[in-house]
């Protein structure tokens, strides 16, 4: 319950987005959809979490998140959705919107989103990369990133692109060691791996991913 009232107090404020870039706070697209998914889970489990009493005012937030995000987080320019409110960069973030359901994966701006990523942050290897960059205030390249390839596999599953989305789950999960552990990132051109070792988001990102391909393989 914690969580949800907390999303639904903060939700406003700007912030430095999952990927902790560095300069002047900004309102995040993927942070305010955190915010709509604590709510949107909260309400689902209101029964369970005897917090009857709180819906109503988690509803009005969970229309407010979205309200904001749909007006203000799709980009006509970049033709997808953005990475902060009034922006028109890319971040493969915004695969999380059919992910966690706040959009339906047959969406067309959910299919022009995952489209764009496809298309414009991924790398030559085939891995994908977190944003378009430009002066994050940090120097120099970076890798491409584990978990955001397992992200755009996950919701190439989602939208029926199975084929597609196994393509690119077997070139993420190709970049694991020799032990099946994987790292934050991976060098686009040479395949080293880079960043945090082992990374916990990229494990699960895998799991998440397969699991979305098996059941679209099923269906």
């Amino acid at each position: 319950m914690s969580l949800a009232d907390a999303a639904a107090a903060h939700w406003r404020e700007p912030d430095h987005s999952i990927w902790e870039v560095r300069g002047r706070p900004q309102h995040f697209v993927y942070s305010k959809l955190m915010c709509w998914v604590a709510l949107d889970r909260a309400i689902a489990l209101a029964d369970e979490l005897d917090a009857g009493g709180r819906v109503p005012a988690w509803t009005v937030a969970r229309a407010e998140v979205r309200t904001a995000i749909e007006e203000h987080g799709w980009s006509r320019r970049a033709g997808s959705y953005s990475q902060a409110l009034g922006s028109d960069l890319l971040d493969a973030s915004a695969l999380m919107l059919p992910i966690t359901g706040f959009v339906l994966p047959d969406d067309p701006r959910a299919r022009a989103t995952v489209a764009a990523v496809r298309e414009r942050l991924t790398g030559p290897r085939g891995l994908v990369h977190r944003y378009e960059r430009v002066d994050d205030g940090l120097a120099g390249e970076e890798g491409a990133f584990v978990m955001c390839s397992f992200w755009l596999a996950h919701a190439l599953a989602l939208t029926g692109e199975v084929s597609q989305a196994r393509e690119v789950f077997e070139r993420a999960a190709a970049c694991a060691n020799d032990v099946g552990l994987f790292s934050e990132e991976v060098d686009p051109v040479g395949g080293q791996l880079l960043g945090n070792f082992p990374q916990a988001l990229s494990h699960i990102g895998l799991v998440n991913a397969a699991w979305a391909i098996g059941r679209a393989q099923a269906a």
